[in-house]
């Protein structure tokens, strides 16, 4: 996608910030309707930073619909949007259906009044793993459910009977885009990644066990050349994470719930957001 496209998809409308008067807690990230101006710059991390000159993912495009566009997360750095085009193009190499394209970041980034602590700089999409027919179609099905079916069976240890060979290209496929540099899914489908992967498996290094994602998996990229305040999480550990790591989360001890030593602890006092932020936030 041309740089020239990808700004015409930008909106234009700039409108005037405001805090949200019923929830007096909320976040005033959440209220800004439009990205603000200038480059595109990713500030921070993804659990506390914001994106300056942020792109919107269009509703459609060649393999993919954005779902949930009421909730106006459908923004992100030009990298996003291109993984997100290439994914897409890749789906429909395979077949007719859609990948259906979740969250993204909000239009200036930063925290979300609900469902992700994540997702604030620009670089994380979620990805429902049940593919649509249509874009009326994911819509409907969205409408009809609060969420699509579950890839994980009951035990918490197997895949259910809703995975198949394309949830296992998706995955590949968008673990293998250069520009990804991890991808967060249920441990139960990591296990079966690892048990059916062939060939090539450095792609399953990216793939890493987290509670949930069960229906969807949370794909995060990269830092990207041109953001020099952007923040990446820690390196990787070598190897395929299909040994000891994994039996971890697939012990008795994790899935009963008794223990969570790796598990996200309990929220901390809010970290001070990057200076810069205040910036992208208060832009007109």
């Amino acid at each position: 996608m041309s740089a020239a496209r990808m700004r015409a998809i930008r909106p234009v409308l700039a409108l005037s910030l405001g805090l949200l008067t019923a929830q007096p807690s909320a976040s005033p990230w959440g209220e800004v309707r439009s990205p603000s101006s200038g480059m595109t710059q990713v500030i921070g991390s993804a659990a506390n930073g914001c994106i300056g000159g942020a792109y919107a993912l269009p509703e459609t495009g060649p393999g993919y619909v954005s779902i949930r566009r009421d909730r106006n997360r459908y923004y992100g750095h030009p990298d996003l949007i291109r993984f997100i085009t290439d994914l897409g193009r890749a789906q429909r190499q395979r077949g007719a259906r859609l990948v259906m394209i979740g969250d993204l970041s909000q239009p200036r980034g930063g925290p979300m009044p609900s469902s992700h602590r994540s997702h604030q700089n620009g670089l994380d999409v979620d990805i429902w793993f049940t593919l649509a027919d249509s874009p009326a179609a994911a819509r409907q099905l969205m409408d009809d459910r609060p969420d699509p079916p579950s890839m994980v069976a009951p035990d918490g240890r197997t895949v259910s009977e809703h995975w198949g060979p394309s949830q296992f290209a998706l995955i590949e496929s968008a673990a293998r885009h250069p520009r990804v540099d991890r991808l967060f899914v249920n441990a139960a489908i990591k296990q079966e990644l690892c048990r059916r992967a062939r060939g090539d498996r450095t792609w399953l290094r990216k793939v890493r066990p987290w509670w949930g994602h069960d229906a969807h998996f949370h794909v995060r990229l990269a830092c990207p050349a041109d953001s020099p305040s952007c923040e990446d999480q820690s390196p990787i550990p070598p190897g395929d994470g299909c040994g000891e790591d994994l039996a971890w989360w697939l012990s008795d001890a994790v899935l009963s719930g008794q223990s969570k030593n790796k598990g996200p602890a309990k929220r901390a006092a809010e970290s001070e957001m990057p200076f810069a932020c205040q910036t992208v936030l208060t832009d007109p």
